[in-house]
């Protein structure tokens, strides 16, 4: 098995199944009240993990968790999410959520994010934020700052393979 994905150039980026592909990682346990009657996370559930994973990594890096007043004219918003279930979470269940910058672009920055109990993988999923003038609906320019940051995390390497 490879560590990393292969294009027609050759090597890309991690595959974004592999934990080792996430350089942060938020820690929490399900809730009796993110269950189903199956004793199950419910599947949107998951989107609400993807989103708290998501504030802990923006404070991670010392931004507003809403990112508001990041010297811009614009605020973020989510404008894609998608998961893929390959097992489910249970009450109790201590997860691991992988938090990752896949993409940045002007107005938008890709996430990647991965769920894990212990080393099973158990969703893959990914969110589309832009950054917009909320009057005018358009996209702005990421302010600079903002962009530094994820190019430092797209750019640095991922954490070493676990043991």
């Amino acid at each position: 098995m490879t560590d990393r994905a292969t294009g027609p150039d050759g090597p890309t980026r991690l595959a974004p199944a592999e934990r080792r592909a996430f350089r942060f990682f938020h820690r929490l346990r399900v809730r009796w009240a993110e269950v189903d009657a199956q004793g199950i996370v419910f599947n949107a559930q998951y989107y609400f993990l993807f989103d708290v994973a998501m504030t802990e990594f923006f404070r991670h890096l010392g931004l507003p968790p809403d990112m508001s007043g990041q010297g811009g004219r614009g605020e973020m918003f989510t404008a894609a999410s998608t998961a893929s279930f390959h097992a489910p979470a249970r009450f109790d269940d201590p997860l691991d959520i992988g938090v990752g910058a896949e993409r940045l672009g002007r107005s938008s920055v890709t996430m990647g994010l991965g769920i894990w109990r212990g080393d099973e993988l158990l969703t893959t999923g990914q969110m589309v934020y832009v950054y917009a003038d909320p009057h005018a609906r358009t996209g702005v320019a990421l302010p600079a700052d903002f962009r530094a940051l994820l190019e430092d995390w797209l750019l640095a390497k991922p954490a070493a393979a676990e043991a």
